[in-house]
């Protein structure tokens, strides 16, 4: 589907309901880091709890860190499309299984 120049795909916007679930997550987000700063202090958490934890605020305050991706390529396809065909006979010439 096209849309004209200037009109939006999506013209309502964001449904209201999202907005709402965010708005009030984010009324919770002192309590939340709060939470996960006991978790990451509390010497007597499971130790993948405190990592879990230590994470999520590092997540929340700075972004996840980037990834470098790294490697040779050992092998490449190439993909051969094929010609476009008159109609149907002409495609059962080219392509179709022979019997």
């Amino acid at each position: 589907m096209k849309f004209q120049k200037g009109q939006s795909g999506n013209p309502g916007g964001r449904p209201k309901v999202i907005g709402d679930v965010q708005e009030l997550a984010r009324q919770h987000t002192a309590d939340a880091i709060e939470t996960l700063a006991t978790i990451m202090r509390d010497s007597e958490s499971a130790p993948a709890a405190r990592v879990a934890a230590a994470n999520a605020i590092l997540d929340r305050g700075y972004g996840k860190a980037s990834q470098h991706i790294s490697g040779e390529i050992s092998q490449c396809y190439v993909a051969e499309l094929p010609e476009v065909c008159e109609d149907g006979d002409d495609w059962e010439r080219r392509y179709a299984p022979r019997r």
